[in-house]
């Protein structure tokens, strides 16, 4: 749990520093393909090519090329026809994507899973509502996507270190990850990057190499290695707790004005999600106990 809290923090920061500095002035695609190519790079130097799985290998690309390629190719285009409320609200529901695709993966359903991720997604929609205006359909099914292939790639990185255990420690093969996302940032920068937008001021850069270094490599890593100490209802439940850490980064940093009540009462029914999902495990391990004797 530490390691998923941490990386909430840095992540919670991190979508500060993108609305302040990034935004609408630094090409999408660059600045995805920058934080990606710094995070290859910081691994290359550790990353093994040989005596593993070939499985966990291409599933980790696999992984990366959905978590950083079709996500965030999703993500930045569901812009051009939402606004930034919009944007938000329907961001909500990768708590649902996690448990189902873990479910699926395992072959078996867990409600009380399921039931904690959809309370921690009325939290988030709590937070985050306003009222819908103009033609998001299409905007809507975008960010679908983008939650569903964001959920998939922490799901199945969850499962392939379960299911192809190795002697080598997860920086030795982490790197693959990156390259998977490479594999799709860079052609999209090619196709779609407007080369005008690149970044001008040396405030910019120095945001990208943060998000690089920080929220991209070492929050990943530490992400994945969190995702396999903790069950998939409460990897699916920190899926939502960036939405108040957010903006409580924005209240403290920047003095954002925010609604404080419904930010309150949006968290609190986020950490309540918590711990119905520990509720729900303490119940499954004590029928599991009853069977076995």
């Amino acid at each position: 749990m530490s390691h998923l809290l941490i990386v909430t923090a840095l992540w919670a920061f991190s979508f500060s520093l993108i609305g302040q500095y990034l935004a609408g002035q630094v090409d999408s695609d660059f600045a995805v393909l920058v934080r990606v190519g710094i995070a290859a790079l910081l691994f290359a130097p550790f990353t093994l090519w040989r005596s593993l799985p070939r499985a966990l290998l291409g599933g980790f690309w696999l992984a990366g090329a959905l978590q950083f390629g079709i996500t965030y190719l999703c993500l930045y285009r569901s812009f051009e026809v939402l606004t930034v409320q919009e944007v938000l609200l329907f961001t909500v529901l990768t708590p649902i994507y996690v448990t189902l695709i873990d479910d699926a993966l395992v072959r078996r359903f867990n409600p009380w899973a399921l039931l904690a991720a959809a309370v921690a997604v009325g939290g988030g929609i709590i937070i985050r509502f306003q009222p819908l205006t103009g033609d998001y359909l299409w905007g809507f099914v975008m960010l679908q996507v983008a939650n569903l292939t964001f959920a998939a790639g922490q799901v199945l990185c969850r499962h392939l270190l379960a299911r192809h255990p190795t002697v080598y420690p997860l920086h030795r093969f982490f790197g693959h990850f990156f390259l998977g996302a490479l594999a799709l940032a860079l052609p999209a920068w090619l196709i779609w990057g407007d080369p005008d937008k690149l970044p001008h001021t040396a405030m910019q850069w120095g945001v990208l190499a943060w998000m690089g270094v920080f929220a991209t490599a070492l929050g990943m890593y530490w992400w994945v290695r969190g995702s396999t100490r903790v069950d998939a209802g409460t990897l699916a439940v920190m899926n939502e707790l960036h939405v108040p850490a957010g903006l409580l980064v924005n209240v403290l940093i920047w003095q954002r004005d925010t609604d404080l009540p419904r930010l309150a009462a949006g968290g609190a029914v986020i950490l309540t999600s918590l711990w119905l999902n520990r509720l729900g495990r303490h119940r499954r391990q004590h029928g599991q106990a009853h069977v076995t004797a």
